[in-house]
């Protein structure tokens, strides 16, 4: 199982505009426009949202654990308060862990192989009206 220490968020600034990719999720007619930071390696999928304490709504974190498998992510040292949606390699949800709370050590398991999680801020899928089996459009996903 990879534990991906999903960290703290200690500046008030957002990611860089360098660097952000754009994710869709397709909730039935709707398509929500998400501008993400890919997390690839090792190391930064182990600094994660570290060093912040803020994050646009429009934003998010995309961790590509480059193979499936069942995975546990953790708010250790976060400060944001987390939706985590699990995502199989097809790009559809599998699970979504709302408003996941900060500072906390208990793990969040995926509940099954995922190739990726995508971190956006707590609250935000049940305002969109984001569910499991939607769909996450980005070039991470098998079409």
């Amino acid at each position: 199982m990879a534990l991906a220490f999903t960290a703290p968020a200690v500046l008030a600034q957002a990611a860089p505009a360098a660097g952000l990719e754009t994710l869709a999720i397709v909730s039935g007619e709707k398509r929500h426009l998400f501008q993400v930071e890919v997390m690839r390696t090792p190391e930064q999928r182990a600094r994660g949202l570290m060093h912040r304490n803020y994050m646009p709504a429009d934003r998010g974190m995309l961790f590509d654990f480059k193979r499936v498998e069942p995975v546990a992510m953790w708010m250790q040292n976060t400060f944001i308060s987390l939706d985590m949606l699990f995502i199989r390699a097809d790009g559809t949800i599998a699970r979504i862990a709302e408003r996941t709370e900060p500072l906390s050590t208990r793990t969040i398991p995926s509940g099954e192989p995922v190739l990726s999680v995508l971190e956006i801020n707590g609250g935000v899928s049940e305002t969109l009206g984001i569910k499991p089996g939607d769909r996450v459009e980005h070039a991470l996903f098998k079409r």
